[in-house]
């Protein structure tokens, strides 16, 4: 079953007529279009993608499971066209991905009755099927290779952007399309900044380094984060340090399919919290990774969204002291039935350079 039909049986069983996706990603997801300016309509038994002539051998070549559309006066026009065409009574829209002006103009423009609709494709997509396994696995081989190469490359003196620099060169030059989002290199006391992104800082003697970085292959997102010791380090931040992995690892010793995000949540934190750092770990434990960065499912302590089979999530717990500096381990993991994968093969043990 490719993954319009999916999307199909969900609007059976929904009794909607018709979604319009107008998410990039979700389109992506469903037909395989990777442009910047297209949108698919889906009814229970047809799609069609809808883009202009400046996408139109772009389309021919990328476009999967749904008929070709090329509009001449606007996307919305065209879902009109196709509207009195098939005779549709109602259709769903991403209310999420669209801003108010979009919003009325849907309503002006479309016959049919129009009905806000809130992550149905993102649902589809929290369960990877083994293309999408593949293609964040090489993501996560080229996020362990960068962080090997900057092992030996960081040394005191250059600047947190110039480690920031070279791992984004380096993972490019390994076939990454981009960054997954803004490289975090926060070392010293910077380290109590759970995002502190790269700044002109120098590494010194005697400090932690934390680099929380990934990266885009084939659209897909790697996410990894890494804390190593430049010298010798006060005795409070190994501590830190040991308390954190261990955190880590129970959440990977336990986790598996049908378990909720806060209780996945809770082996990491409850942990940090009966060694007396639990005022110190003040974000989720982690999230969903795929053609976003950030995508459900959540792992945090309000999270009910429950494991399945193929989901995959990160686990990142950390301990930011301020004035001091902080620890961060974070690996992506694949939900199995009585487990995980992990995906990073980087080592977790305290390295020191």
């Amino acid at each position: 079953m490719n993954r319009i039909q999916r999307l199909q049986d969900v609007l059976i069983e929904s009794n909607l007529a018709a979604l319009l996706v107008t998410d990039l990603l979700n389109v992506r997801y469903l037909v395989g279009f990777t442009g910047t300016a297209g949108a698919v309509l889906v009814t229970q038994d047809e799609a069609f993608f809808i883009t202009d002539f400046r996408y139109q051998d772009q389309a021919a070549n990328q476009v999967q499971d749904a008929q070709i559309r090329i509009h001449q006066s606007g996307v919305y026009q065209e879902v009109q066209a196709i509207i009195v065409d098939r005779n549709i009574k109602q259709v769903g829209i991403e209310a999420d991905n669209l801003t108010v002006a979009q919003f009325q103009m849907v309503q002006e423009t479309l016959s049919a009755l129009v009905k806000t609709t809130s992550q149905i494709v993102e649902e589809l997509r929290q369960v990877k099927d083994q293309s999408e396994l593949d293609l964040i696995q090489k993501a996560c081989e080229i996020t362990d290779e960068a962080y090997q190469h900057i092992l030996g490359f960081a040394k005191p003196g250059l600047t947190e952007i110039q480690i920031a620099n070279e791992l984004e060169a380096f993972l490019k030059n390994k076939g990454a399309s981009g960054m997954s989002f803004t490289t975090i290199v926060a070392s010293g006391a910077r380290g109590a900044l759970p995002h502190g992104v790269a700044s002109e800082k120098q590494l010194a003697k005697g400090e932690l380094v934390t680099l929380d970085f990934g990266c885009f292959y084939q659209g897909y997102a790697s996410d990894m984060t890494r804390t190593f010791a430049i010298g010798t380090v006060d005795d409070q931040l190994r501590k830190i340090y040991d308390i954190v992995l261990e955190a880590q690892l129970r959440v990977i010793e336990h986790t598996k399919a049908g378990m909720t995000g806060r209780e996945i949540d809770a082996l990491a934190r409850d942990y940090i919290s009966e060694k007396g750092y639990g005022d110190y770990f003040g974000h989720s434990n982690g999230h969903g990774v795929g053609l976003a960065i950030h995508e459900a499912p959540a792992i945090s302590t309000r999270s009910n969204d429950v494991m399945v089979e193929n989901m995959v999530i990160t686990d990142e717990p950390g301990i930011y002291l301020p004035g001091i500096g902080g620890v961060r381990i974070e690996d992506d993991l694949v939900i199995q039935k009585e487990g995980v994968h992990v995906i990073n093969q980087s080592p977790k043990e305290f390295i020191t350079i």
